[in-house]
């Protein structure tokens, strides 16, 4: 066992065998539906989430993790010995990673020493995901804590990730739209491609699914060129499109992705189904 915990959110949504494996821990988010409040990691049933969100005409809410809820997962890994770095979705989309620097405040004082660093992502899913692995790697070689920050926060700097969506009709009932609100009006015959900088921003839009797709696999190639290597691929309820992208995405990087995974409630209530992504960084931060 590593000293050093990685502690993450659950919209990284890194695969549950993945992160066994590396040791990291979650603190979940939440979906508010119909006045009951349910933590994202217990939905293990995405299908049904996102059926009834295609017909409802109420769409849920999300809400960040209590100060609370942090220091359920803290409190055993501070007692237990090991310091934590912990990684979490943008502080510009999301509450989540001013609720974990609050809870390590509060032990702080507790303890006397700083002995939890909370680094913000600046980014959602795939691209937090890249940092939360890159974490999970310095880690496992048993590097300090403050060694472990410091190579999440590199690998911070250099990852790259880009969705297309199906539709900006989720961005738009969510109130999370930003600066694709100026798609709006044509939204029904385009497949917008955004990119993740801190916030959701609009970067192309294409006519067809297909055109999507060969764009998305464009930019893993502009990685691939950089030296970005290491990589994965997400979806929401799109897993035959997610397996030809991957296996294209392959051949033009000659590795195989880090992984590919779904992305659940908590950002598919705003994605909606249909959603592919891509995200790479250097695989250096992952070995």
């Amino acid at each position: 066992m590593a000293h050093v915990a990685v502690v993450a959110d659950t919209t990284s949504y890194v695969p549950a065998e993945l992160t066994r494996e590396r040791g990291i821990e979650l603190v979940s988010l939440y979906v508010n539906w119909d006045d009951r409040s349910e933590r994202e990691s217990d939905m293990a049933d995405f299908d049904e989430f996102y059926a009834r969100l295609r017909t409802s005409e109420q769409p849920p809410t999300t809400s960040q993790p209590s100060i609370g809820d942090f220091l359920e997962v803290y409190e055993p890994l501070i007692d237990a010995g090991r310091d934590i770095v912990s990684v979490h979705i943008s502080g510009q989309i999301s509450g989540t990673v001013d609720s974990a620097r609050q809870a390590a405040e509060r032990l702080a004082e507790r303890t006397g020493e700083q002995r939890i660093h909370v680094v913000d992502s600046t980014s959602v899913a795939g691209g937090m995901a890249l940092v939360v692995l890159a974490a999970a790697s310095a880690a496992m070689s048993g590097a300090s804590a403050e060694e472990v920050a410091k190579h999440a926060q590199a690998a911070r700097a250099e990852v790259k990730m880009w969705f297309s969506l199906d539709t900006l009709e989720y961005l738009r009932r969510g109130g999370r739209i930003g600066a694709a609100s100026a798609w709006l009006g044509s939204a029904l015959k385009i497949k917008p491609i955004l990119t993740v900088d801190e916030r959701i921003e609009p970067i192309e839009r294409v006519r067809t699914s297909a055109r999507a797709l060969q764009r998305l696999l464009d930019y893993l190639q502009q990685c691939k060129d950089d030296g970005a290597d290491g990589w994965l691929v997400q979806h929401i309820q799109a897993p035959d499109q997610a397996a030809k992208l991957a296996a294209v995405a392959q051949e033009i990087m000659g590795t195989p992705p880090l992984l590919v995974s779904e992305v659940g409630p908590v950002l598919g209530t705003h994605g909606g189904p249909g959603m592919l992504g891509v995200g790479a960084a250097p695989a250096k931060y992952f070995e």
